[in-house]
């Protein structure tokens, strides 16, 4: 071989790495936004990262993930979803709150967004039809307002001698009008009375408490959502300082002192990551069937139970999934 044949041949071949890398796909962002403070949904972030990985995308490998965190101040939103489309991300994925699915909507009308929310989407606008979306929003959905009627059953099955029961709501949210018309609809079947009261932010919870207490209600369901899934223990030291049975919208609630939960089951995340793994490889949101609840959990504290001195009746403790001794 000629000296400057084999020169060529080497220089080519340094070559071949370069361009190869150069032909490789950027790897894709998802932004995921939150209402609450880091940290403060971690098994959420374990299922998503589960749903991802079952779609073949590992953060660290083939897949960048960007965080927002509002840190309560829903406020912040807004500018936190608009900075996530400015990143040019290919996924915006919304955890946890309503409020978070609006905001990201109203930034764009091209980035996908895979919502994991408790509310109704098309009663809140945010997709034509569950079957047919229909737009760049698809996801899951726990459906809790539908779900705060099957809340306030049990917890009067636990007390069927109250009369009076009281929900916080968080109103500045858009499910709030429609867990209204639920608690109240399931009210007035089962012959009880609801106070509506209201808490926006964590400082709010005190006084939310206090009307309670001052309406001498029996029971509270407790909606989900911030200021609420972010302060689970706050809510329920407040429950128990007095003395007051409560139904909470998330297990996590009942692992940190609540008297009981009824909730979905936060595998739903876990079908929101693989949604984005499907976009991710060039499924459209309009053609995702938003995904509804399939697996419920009943939880019950027993300890609670008995600090409230309440004994629970055997039908509900053969129901319960779970009983936390």
């Amino acid at each position: 071989m000629r000296r400057r044949d084999f020169i060529t041949l080497i220089g080519g071949a340094a070559a071949w790495p370069l361009t190869a890398r150069a032909q490789q796909p950027p790897v894709p962002t998802v932004g995921i936004l939150q209402a609450g403070p880091a940290g403060s949904l971690p098994e959420y972030s374990v299922q998503l990262r589960k749903g991802l990985s079952e779609m073949g995308y590992v953060e660290g490998r083939n897949l960048a993930l960007e965080y927002r965190y509002a840190q309560n101040q829903l406020e912040r939103v807004p500018d936190l979803a608009a900075d996530l489309v400015r990143r040019r991300v290919a996924v915006i994925v919304t955890l946890g709150s309503d409020v978070v699915v609006a905001a990201a909507k109203a930034a764009t009308a091209t980035v996908p967004i895979v919502f994991e929310m408790g509310g109704d989407p098309v009663e809140s606008g945010f997709v034509a039809s569950l079957n047919r979306p229909g737009g760049n929003l698809t996801g899951v959905t726990s459906m809790n307002a539908e779900l705060s009627a099957k809340r306030l059953g049990l917890l009067h099955d636990l007390l069927p001698q109250a009369r009076r029961f009281a929900t916080i709501n968080n109103n500045d949210s858009p499910a709030a009008p429609l867990i209204v018309k639920v608690l109240q609809t399931a009210a007035s079947r089962i012959g009880v009375q609801m106070e509506l009261l209201h808490a926006g932010t964590s400082a709010e919870l005190e006084a939310a408490f206090a009307s309670v207490v001052q309406a001498r209600v029996d029971g509270l369901v407790v909606s989900a959502g911030p200021p609420f899934s972010e302060h689970y223990a706050q809510v329920a030291t407040l429950a128990a300082r007095h003395g007051l049975p409560a139904i909470y919208p998330s297990r996590d609630a009942a692992d940190v002192g609540g008297l009981m939960s009824y909730a979905t089951s936060v595998d739903r995340v876990r079908q929101a990551g693989i949604y984005v793994g499907r976009i991710l490889k060039g499924e459209k949101p309009a053609d995702l069937p938003v995904v509804l609840p399939a697996k419920f959990e009943f939880i019950i504290n027993l300890q609670t139970a008995r600090a409230l001195g309440i004994d629970v009746p055997p039908t509900l403790l053969s129901i319960a999934d779970e009983v936390i001794e």
